[in-house]
């Protein structure tokens, strides 16, 4: 029967689910299981002396500053700090196209609620990032998906699903998660093309762009979408809005974020975001910009990058040492995560009790497809734990996956 409380809550709340992430933390956050379920940085390589230092620098010369309300926009240097740094990858964009928001995820919600209203249909891939998904499900939408394979977003069929009267496209072309996979430069061309004919916005999420282990970058969907549209200085009026983030780079608990994207909808975010919180911790803007603007950040990067690839590396071993036959996966040329497909007849979700009996844990793949997928799927992430414990968790993985099969 249900409480009092529960009669009074709104109708969307029926559709707000828990996460199955943070969930899982609970059960795996125990010392003695090797967890590849989060999507944890490696904590041993934030940079606690340099942020220490920058702390102090900004609350000795503009402590009164920081430590008091600003614009909802956020802090204007950071903002231009951003706006230099995307336009060297082609984009064309001042600070006025730029929202700082508490992470990318917030950014997500803001898309949902200046553009979905219920029923409206949502292109994803499939299978597609489960933060999006929880933060658009309590707005109504119905979820129209595209498939997906090495090369991200399979574009042979993608202009027929655009016809469905779609609202927008949600993609995440680097480093996908939960793929891993990146989508290649023809598939972005073709989907710009087609996102222009049919007059059908992109959301671009690229919170690992930066963490390219090996190949050439590819280059952002927004900066291709601005030369396909002609914007140049800082005339960003193209078909895209793009999110990033600190909290891969940095440290998540900064809670750093921003969202790109024409100044008409860069208002109406500033407008939810009012009505959300207002604006972003001050004093974590100042401090974030103190340490993206300084010298020693692109060296941290380029060793979160041979730390992560080496981890990767480990990884991608383990598999070909301890996995069953009929086990594939994929190989990821930058990020955290990779995707596991295991044999046919397994069930990913079913197995997750065995896992956590031998000490390891994963992510089931089934909560990644927004209409249903298939069972046998699992990300991996490999960012967070040291290549002996990543051997000796896929080894616990592989003799839980066999003894099942038996």
């Amino acid at each position: 029967m249900p409480t009092p409380w529960e009669l009074r809550f709104a109708n969307r709340t029926q559709r707000m689910k828990s996460s199955f992430i943070r969930e899982l933390l609970k059960v795996t956050n125990q010392p003695d299981v090797i967890s590849f379920g989060g999507g944890f940085p490696a904590s041993e390589l934030f940079p606690i002396e340099e942020m220490k230092a920058a702390c102090d620098k900004v609350l000795t010369e503009n402590g009164k500053k920081a430590l008091q309300y600003t614009t909802t926009e956020g802090y204007d240097p950071l903002r231009q700090w951003i706006a230099d740094d995307v336009n060297k990858a082609g984009l064309s964009v001042t600070r006025d196209n730029i929202l700082i928001t508490t992470g990318s995820q917030q950014a997500l919600d803001f898309v949902g609620r200046i553009f979905i209203n219920n029923g409206d249909r949502v292109l994803t891939e499939s299978p597609t990032y489960l933060g999006a998904l929880q933060a658009w499900n309590a707005y109504g939408p119905t979820f129209v998906t595209a498939d997906t394979d090495e090369d991200g977003l399979v574009t042979d069929n993608l202009e027929g699903l655009i016809k469905q009267n779609i609202k927008f496209m949600y993609v995440l072309p680097n480093f996908h998660n939960p793929l891993g996979v990146t989508m290649n430069l023809e598939r972005r061309q073709k989907l710009i093309e087609l996102a222009s004919k049919y007059g059908v916005p992109l959301i671009e999420d690229d919170p690992y762009g930066k963490l390219l282990f090996e190949g050439e970058p590819i280059t952002p969907i927004a900066a291709l979408d601005a030369k396909y549209h002609g914007c140049n200085n800082g005339n960003f009026e193209g078909n895209v809005i793009y999110t990033s983030t600190f909290s891969k780079i940095l440290a998540p608990g900064l809670r750093i974020g921003w969202v790109i994207g024409p100044k008409e909808v860069i208002k109406r975010m500033v407008q939810a975001k009012q009505g959300a919180d207002l604006q972003c911790s001050t004093f974590d803007q100042y401090v974030a910009y103190e340490m993206a603007a300084s010298e020693w950040l692109p060296d941290h990067i380029e060793t979160i990058k041979r730390v992560y690839k080496e981890r990767r590396d480990a990884m991608l071993q383990a598999f070909e040492d301890f996995m069953p036959e009929g086990t594939t996966w994929t190989t990821p040329r930058g990020g955290l995560f990779l995707w596991l497909r295991l044999p046919e007849g397994c069930d990913a979700l079913e197995l997750f009790p065995k896992a956590v009996e031998e000490k390891v844990a994963y992510v089931p793949g089934t909560p990644f497809y927004p209409n249903g997928g298939p069972k046998n799927t699992m990300r991996m992430n490999f960012s967070a734990t040291n290549p002996e414990k990543i051997r000796e968790g896929v080894r616990r993985l592989s003799v839980m996956i066999k003894k099942s099969m038996a």
